[in-house]
């Protein structure tokens, strides 16, 4: 398992960013984990469910002390929706990442251990908390599972193992709703090792994502890689030292067609970076983080004004983490400093709600040590997203929103589209004719909201 230490500060101060302080939002602790309800959740975004609640993991915790998967409302009423039970038991154990919303509903993830080999599985919840586990791993198809999972276009899900495979440095894999599992791609070193982060699908219908060690470099400090549906990998770049290492967080891809991310380690500081990479591989560190704005960065989220939100595990003003915002030229923003009693180490990152708030767990701190679960707000307003993100005409499409209730209309880049309201915060509708790729809008009586990004059309 990776974990970091802070490393000692070196090198002089190289920041392509401008830092910006004073402008810490309001911080609100909606639920404190303590052992029975789940603790430390870890590499764990939350995700949000068609009811508008909060879904979530715990790598700890929990009836078993093996972890759980819970639900939270967003005034904070916390339910445990299942304990997971060990390596005696075939539901796995310890998730360290966080759940996907499946296109049936349901919700998808993964364990770093347990199952039939105590290997890691992959599962199935419903959001009512019945638990099936999709495929337990075997070394040889991969071995411990760090990251979530991804719901690509055609249906099938994708995701990365820190180990095992041909070469016991970790795959990616293929894997259809009912647990069909294919090893797509054995990781060699050279090509990078040890993935932990999750994978992206960019607006070219390709996967995205980093290793936390290899590649051709020499430095071994991880990659940056683009791999096919079908299985064909190719390394876009291979980091040094100064632009960052130990990567654990995915890539966001943002409307200027770039993928932005984060490392733990390296940078000039050697306390972590917020990098660009463009489709072709050309990367520009925008920021490096010298401990006093945090240190060890997790995942990034475009924000519905453009802008990326993150955490760093440590640093800060009380050495406990931070939040962040960082615009795609490098302007930098220090949002809230933790102080142990709001959370310490927030490892998971954080997710846009479509009420516009930044929600997100803490590993530690709270009241009883075991970790929080939390909202910022940064003054954005709600918003809609889909699920799936891209779709066919005539395929059904849900949307997520916060008081959809009374909608009266929705289209897609312009083209209305037949709909009904399932709820204040969920809407099914269908892919009209006509509609090209662009905005989803949904007009309620409070207003219109539109979609956190544009819908792709695939023809």
């Amino acid at each position: 398992m990776n974990f970091f230490a802070l490393p000692s500060l070196f090198l002089a101060l190289l920041c392509l960013a401008t830092l910006q302080v004073g402008r810490a939002q309001t911080l609100t602790t909606l639920a404190n984990f303590v052992g029975p309800n789940g603790a430390n959740p870890l590499f764990a975004p939350l995700a949000q469910g068609t009811d508008g609640n909060l879904y979530g993991t715990t790598q700890a915790g929990g009836a078993h002390q093996q972890g759980t998967v819970f639900k939270v409302t967003p005034a904070g009423t916390l339910t445990t929706l299942h304990s997971f039970c060990g390596q005696s038991c075939a539901d796995g154990a310890a998730p360290f990442a966080g759940l996907v919303l499946g296109n049936d509903g349901n919700f998808y993830g993964t364990t770093e251990a347990g199952g039939t080999n105590n290997e890691g599985t992959v599962f199935k919840m419903t959001p009512q908390g019945t638990l099936t586990t999709l495929h337990s791993f075997n070394i040889e198809d991969g071995s411990n599972p760090y990251a979530g999972l991804v719901q690509a276009t055609d249906g099938n899900f994708y995701g990365t193992t820190q180990s095992g495979g041909a070469h016991l440095l970790g795959t990616v894999f293929k894997m259809t709703p009912r647990g069909a599992l294919t090893t797509l791609h054995s990781f060699n070193l050279t090509d990078g090792s040890s993935p932990e982060a999750p994978l992206i699908q960019g607006t070219d219908g390709n996967l995205y994502s980093t290793t936390y060690n290899g590649g051709s470099g020499g430095g071994d400090y991880g990659t940056v890689f683009k791999i096919t549906t079908g299985g064909v990998l190719t390394t876009l770049h291979n980091f040094d030292d100064s632009e960052g290492r130990g990567i654990v967080a995915g890539l966001v891809q943002a409307i200027d067609g770039n993928f932005y991310g984060a490392a733990g380690q390296g940078g000039a500081n050697d306390y972590g970076s917020v990098f660009m990479i463009t489709p072709a591989g050309a990367l520009t560190v925008l920021h490096s983080f010298d401990a006093t704005d945090g240190a060890t960065p997790t995942a990034l989220v475009l924000g519905t004004d453009g802008n990326f939100y993150g955490a760093t595990i440590s640093g800060g003003a009380n050495i406990d983490g931070t939040l962040f915002e960082i615009t795609a030229q490098g302007i930098f923003t220090i949002l809230h400093d933790f102080n142990g009693t709001d959370g310490t180490d927030p490892f998971a990152g954080l997710v846009q709600a479509t009420g516009g708030t930044f929600d997100g767990t803490t590993n530690g701190g709270g009241t009883n040590r075991d970790g929080t679960v939390f909202s910022l707000g940064a003054g954005l307003g709600p918003f809609v997203k889909t699920v799936p993100t891209a779709g066919k005409v005539g395929g059904m499409i849900k949307i997520l929103g916060t008081n959809l209730t009374g909608a009266m209309s929705v289209t897609f880049n312009g083209v209305a589209a037949t709909f009904a309201v399932h709820g204040s915060s969920e809407i099914i509708t269908r892919l009209p004719a006509g509609a090209t790729t662009g905005p989803v809008r949904v007009t309620t009586p409070r207003g219109t909201l539109v979609s956190n990004v544009a819908f792709q059309v695939i023809q």
